[in-house]
């Protein structure tokens, strides 16, 4: 099939540090074409990809000094996606709604996976009235807020068999990787940490619109010798640093519409400890990958257990139901599925 993957412009494809969604779309791209499919991926121009690449600006918006308007920059790509729509089986979208005007009057049959919460009240008639354009849920948690529009299927994100390796001998430290926001709880971990007396190491982000979280409730934690923050990695670091870990603390206080570090840490044989909000019940099997907790005080009880969770187990588990070629194999059953529709009709 000749498939387009429309990514987002905030970060290139695989983004250098952070970006969830950007990095599901590079891996779905590059098993795509492993499975024998031609790809073309619309993104920034600083992506790197086995793909046809059709570049909208030359760098990634997040990092960008010329400071670009994130809407000019995206409906300027929509427009060169509806420039060379006819040339594509179908047409994966990944980029929120800003597109839906545009996709529903494409004679190319098109799909959007939605990757962000959807628990937003102005999305309710936003899908009222685009309710006939195919969507795919990252978990089912997420379309819970959502349940009339038109849902094509749940397709967990997918990592490279390869991109973690299993480390059975884990250090004494907990790990924390994601972003420094009240939605993520790194205080929640850090306190977690700290009442099993074990060192916790903080690798994440801090966006501008959590600076007050960051400078009030995080910053003074990490006077604490146990506590070390390392900032935002990339892919290459993540491995040692998640795989080294006893244990991935992931005590989110929203509903997770995925968790792709969770995978990242189960790739790695890292157990997790998460509070069971969002998709968390989806990805943990609690007592066997990691444990699923609903207050501090079971965390901590989580947190001195955790040496009871196989760490063979947790691989298994990823390489069962998160590997990025079964991602891969259930987007091209629905592609397939759309295209036939198309020729029945």
């Amino acid at each position: 099939m000749r498939i387009a993957q429309v990514a987002p412009l905030y970060e290139s494809v695989p983004p250098r540090l952070y970006g969830g969604t950007e990095r599901v779309v590079h891996y779905l791209t590059e098993a795509l074409i492993d499975l024998g499919h031609e790809v073309t991926l619309f993104a920034s121009g600083d992506s790197r990809t086995r793909a046809r690449l059709v570049p909208v600006i030359d760098r990634a918006l997040r990092l960008h000094p010329g400071r670009p308007d994130p809407v000019i920059w995206h409906t300027l790509m929509l427009d060169r996606v509806r420039e060379l729509c006819d040339s594509f089986d179908v047409i994966h979208f990944h980029i929120d709604w800003l597109h839906l005007p545009v996709a529903m009057r494409c004679r190319t049959p098109s799909l959007t996976t939605l990757h962000g919460r959807l628990d937003l009240p102005d999305l309710q008639p936003l899908f009222r009235h685009f309710n006939r354009h195919p969507l795919v849920s990252i978990s089912d948690a997420q379309r819970a807020p959502l349940p009339q529009p038109n849902w094509l299927a749940t397709v967990h994100h997918g990592l490279p068999l390869d991109l973690y390796d299993f480390h059975p001998e884990p250090q004494d430290y907990f790990a924390f990787v994601g972003r420094i926001s009240p939605e993520k709880r790194c205080d929640r971990a850090i306190d977690i940490a700290l009442a099993c007396n074990m060192p916790i190491r903080i690798a994440a982000k801090v966006d501008a619109a959590d600076k007050q979280y960051w400078e009030e409730v995080i910053e003074p934690m990490l006077d604490h010798p146990l506590v070390t923050f390392v900032g935002e990695i990339g892919d290459g670091d993540k491995n040692d640093f998640i795989g080294n870990a006893r244990a991935l603390l992931a005590p989110v206080d929203w509903p997770e519409p995925f968790g792709l570090v969770i995978t990242e840490a189960l790739a790695c044989g890292t157990p997790v400890i998460a509070y069971g909000h969002g998709s968390v019940p989806e990805l943990l099997e609690d007592g066997v990958t990691g444990f699923i907790v609903h207050d501090q005080h079971q965390a901590v009880g989580a947190a001195m257990r955790i040496g009871e969770i196989d760490r063979r187990a947790c691989r298994e588990s990823f390489e069962r139901r998160f590997a990025a070629p079964v991602m891969a194999a259930s987007y091209a059953a629905l592609y397939r599925r759309m295209v036939e529709s198309r020729v029945e009709a």
